[in-house]
């Protein structure tokens, strides 16, 4: 059990580099030009990027245990063995709700003002420390804002490299530019009318 799980582990966190990271790259742009005068500012955006990457790293092992449990429930009943449809419509139509939710606002827009978030979190004293911190709240944000979205790569396929970029995209696109939160609704209805369509077509 140990090596599958240290090969999830390193293939979520590629996964999670790739399809975040760009994400915060307004934030790591602030940051540097605030420590870029500092001596040790390699090791404080290192810091941040780590401490981003923990809450991220709790969630995909949270989510993983939680997909091994569906799959020993799916072995162990007739129905799902036989429409296993029915966890990819479930997954997708909880995205979409999701993107509705005030948690989904609340959490894009911490994510969506890097520079008040800075501002609000750093203070340069016991800098290694809060810049570690800086990293893990902006993460447990960033968490509570996409973890629906990435939640479809276990209903589309963790290895399928198309629909990573094009989630990953899509996120990148609701934190970054002017009008990215208004993407949120209709993204959220579009997944709503997909988990719709797989059941009313598997039905």
């Amino acid at each position: 059990m140990l090596f599958p799980l240290a090969l999830y582990v390193v293939g979520w966190l590629l996964m999670t580099i790739a399809m975040m990271m760009p994400t915060i790259t307004p934030l790591i742009a602030i940051f540097v030009t605030m420590t870029r005068d500092r001596s040790d500012c390699g090791t404080l955006i290192s810091l941040l990027i780590f401490g981003y990457l923990l809450p991220w790293f709790a969630f995909g092992l949270a989510a993983h245990l939680v997909d091994m449990a569906l799959h020993a429930l799916a072995a162990g009943n007739a129905f799902l063995l036989v429409n296993g449809w029915v966890v990819g419509a479930v997954v997708i139509g909880l995205a979409g709700a999701f993107q509705f939710s005030e948690l989904k606002y609340r959490c894009l827009d911490k994510c969506r003002t890097p520079f008040s978030f800075l501002n609000q979190h750093w203070r340069g004293a016991a800098a290694r420390r809060q810049s570690f911190m800086l990293g893990v709240h902006h993460g447990v944000f960033c968490v509570g804002c996409c973890w629906a979205m990435m939640l479809l790569m276990f209903a589309v396929g963790a290895g399928s490299v198309g629909w990573m970029l094009a989630i990953g995209a899509v996120m990148a696109v609701e934190k970054n530019a002017s009008w990215g939160r208004k993407l949120s609704a209709p993204l959220g209805a579009s997944l709503l009318m997909t988990s719709i369509t797989i059941i009313a077509l598997n039905v």
